[in-house]
């Protein structure tokens, strides 16, 4: 089915030429210089020119958007808005709803269960799991009750091209941290059951599975990469069709992934290290590491992992008040080198008084940082697509937005606003086949040869 959308018909700009250089002269327009003539004439031309081209370019643009398939891996939740009352159908103040999705033309949205790293201990996995099931619960409840007519579940690409076709939008779902697998294993073939497609070993904080990329800072690591669990975790996770995310874990866990995977991998939200050097971001040595496994890295729209000037400039001001702040309370801010010699203890206590400070400036990060950071656009997310479709290959490229989880950018800020990163997609002349592919063929083409691999190892089991 394709997305309608009005196109118009434009002049060709060859004509504006011919037009401004053959029009007959107006006999009672008063007599100019000719360089006088020539010099307004020429910007007058050149300005139509440039509207003319803009709107032919937007025009193609809304035709292409309006015939693939689009695709965002990654939309964060919040539970209380799947409810009968409160739920997508409405436009509610978050980043994607279906009014939004509709609004912008984007078709597919995988919304994300994610549980914050809590202790590793029974307590934490227990309550990290009641938060991943009541996320599942929600997705499923909005296609299945609440707007079944709008949105279905998608578990194959066969299914989201079906779904497509019929009207409706996509939801398909990703698993952001295996923590609430706790130390059942059981759980990840349930977590499949339950319609996760994808999941990450680790977030912002080392779990049972994995070392996070927040260590890297102070070199602080609990696994060295993978523990035994996390490479037990990618054998089930390859043996039952599930798509391994390498966004959060740390290097030495991604290029370890990688090296045990027998299925493609995908970073489901990140983008290029050599352009934004943020720990969240792939070095070329981990994209090329991908490209080889014949995996995607889905590009993110999030503000500061796409502009290292907006990156640099926010950890600047949030170290700067970090320092302000301790000095005020007498406590001293250590460096990697000097905090990595801390005994467990003395560790623990450190960690705790550089979260209270965190907590304590976090207000003054918002209004006298971020608020005054230079923005980052869309022209900023192409340029990292740019430069990674370049070194690893268009077909590992795709696309992210990590709305409603700190994601977001000017001229996409949210779905509505989703043809834009097409518009400027056509700008750098990228034709309708690579965009389709970079907005949803790649990924899907990764999910269809992981859930092959799937099949192809349970039929070895047999």
């Amino acid at each position: 089915m394709v997305k309608s959308v009005v196109i118009k018909l434009v002049t060709p700009v060859w004509m504006l030429f011919l037009l401004v250089a053959c029009g007959e002269p107006d006999p009672s327009a008063p007599i100019e210089s000719s360089a006088s003539y020539t010099a307004e004439t020429e910007e007058k031309m050149l300005k139509l020119v440039a509207a003319q081209l803009n709107q032919q370019l937007t025009e193609r643009a809304v035709a292409i958007h309006s015939r693939v398939i689009t695709l965002d891996t990654h939309a964060d939740i919040n539970t209380e808005n799947f409810t009968a009352i409160r739920n997508y159908t409405q436009d509610l103040d978050t980043q994607v709803t279906l009014p939004k999705m509709q609004a912008g033309g984007l078709d597919v949205a995988w919304f994300i269960v994610y549980t914050g790293q809590g202790p590793l201990n029974s307590e934490g996995y227990e309550a990290a799991y009641a938060n991943a099931i009541d996320k599942f619960d929600a997705i499923h409840r909005l296609a299945e009750e609440i707007a079944p007519d709008q949105i279905e579940i998608a578990y194959t690409s066969d299914d989201v091209r079906r779904i497509v076709a019929e009207g409706k939008k996509v939801a398909m779902i990703g698993i952001e941290n295996a923590y609430p697998i706790g130390l059942n294993m059981d759980r990840i073939e349930d977590f499949h059951t339950r319609g996760g497609r994808y999941m990450s070993l680790a977030h912002n904080g080392h779990s049972q599975f994995s070392d996070s990329n927040t260590g890297e800072p102070d070199m602080d690591y609990l696994h060295g990469g993978l523990s035994e669990m996390g490479y037990q975790a990618i054998a089930e996770m390859n043996r039952l069709g599930i798509m391994i995310d390498i966004s959060h874990p740390s290097r030495d866990s991604i290029m370890q992934t990688i090296g045990v995977s027998r299925a493609p991998v995908i970073a489901s939200h990140s983008s290029a290290r050599t352009l934004t050097n943020h720990t969240r971001n792939l070095d070329d040595q981990m994209l090329l590491a991908l490209k080889e496994n014949g995996g995607v890295v889905q590009t993110v729209a999030f503000s500061s992992y796409v502009s290292e000037a907006r990156r640099s400039f926010i950890e600047e001001g949030r170290e700067k008040l970090r320092r302000s702040v301790a000095e005020e309370l007498d406590h001293k801010i250590l460096d990697p080198s000097a905090s990595s010699q801390l005994s467990e203890t003395e560790r623990q206590e450190y960690d705790a008084f550089m979260a209270d400070i965190d907590a304590r400036i976090a207000p003054r990060v918002r209004t006298e940082v971020m608020a005054l950071a230079p923005p980052a656009t869309v022209s900023d997310f192409v340029d990292h697509i740019d430069y990674l479709v370049d070194l690893i290959g268009l077909e590992h490229v795709g696309m992210s937005s990590d709305f409603d989880g700190g994601g977001g950018i000017e001229g996409w800020n949210d779905a509505s606003e989703s043809l834009n990163v097409t518009l400027e997609l056509v700008r750098r002349g990228y034709t309708e086949g690579e965009i389709e592919m970079m907005w949803s063929g790649n990924l899907l083409r990764v999910l269809d040869d992981v859930q092959q691999i799937s099949a192809e190892i349970q039929a070895e089991n047999r």
